[in-house]
């Protein structure tokens, strides 16, 4: 396939880049519980980054197509690969590396995950904000999540969403959070791709990059 390339280096059929893209905020995680049944346990941030995989993939443009590389034979046998755009924002990712296209599938969606919560913003409200998910993942001025939890994207994308709010600068966004200027740098830094958009943004309104 020829085009564009994700982050991952492969072409994706369809779809386009985006940066700082903004969607109209998602209706299920704005400060309502979430529905019965659903794997989210506490209240997310209003972003298509906190939303439960079903909800996610209803926005999604999905393909499948073979793997190439280490593997075998059977890898290019099998339609394993599994490629994501997300139609409203452009924001695409994809996964091949595994045998298995169900574990391919979890992978892509994950990345999505990463890239929307790097990429689109959605406004944040006056007053107190800090979804339950933030809540209950801080204490005492800290941040306490394995970047390879499945919270981390939904923290990562509040995060970034209330650092552009207010300008990228991070003193305002953590008294907001209720956490250390130095707790929300870390945030970002445990997935470069997050980094690497506050200093672009950060020189776009004449501030040094952080480090």
């Amino acid at each position: 396939m020829g085009g564009k390339k994700n982050e991952g280096g492969m072409p994706a059929p369809t779809g386009r880049e985006t940066g700082g893209t903004p969607v109209a905020p998602v209706k299920k995680a704005g400060g309502a519980p979430a529905p019965q049944g659903s794997k989210q346990s506490v209240v997310r941030w209003h972003h298509p980054a906190c939303l439960d995989d079903d909800e996610l993939l209803k926005q999604c443009e999905m393909g499948r197509g073979r793997s190439t590389g280490p593997g075998g034979q059977h890898r290019n046998k099998v339609e394993t690969l599994v490629w994501l755009v997300h139609t409203a924002s452009g924001v695409e990712s994809h996964a091949g590396e595994r045998r298995s296209q169900i574990e391919n599938k979890r992978m892509a969606v994950r990345r999505l995950r990463l890239g929307l919560a790097v990429e689109v913003r959605v406004g944040v409200p006056m007053g107190e904000i800090g979804s339950g998910l933030w809540r209950s993942r801080t204490r005492g001025g800290k941040v306490a999540c394995n970047p390879e939890h499945e919270d981390f994207p939904s923290l990562l994308a509040e995060a970034m969403d209330v650092i552009a709010d207010a300008g990228w600068d991070l003193k305002k966004p953590s008294i907001r959070l209720d956490v250390s200027a130095s707790q929300l740098l870390k945030l970002l830094k445990d997935h470069p791709p997050a980094m690497v958009k506050l200093n672009l943004e950060r020189v776009k309104q004449g501030i040094h990059a952080m480090k």
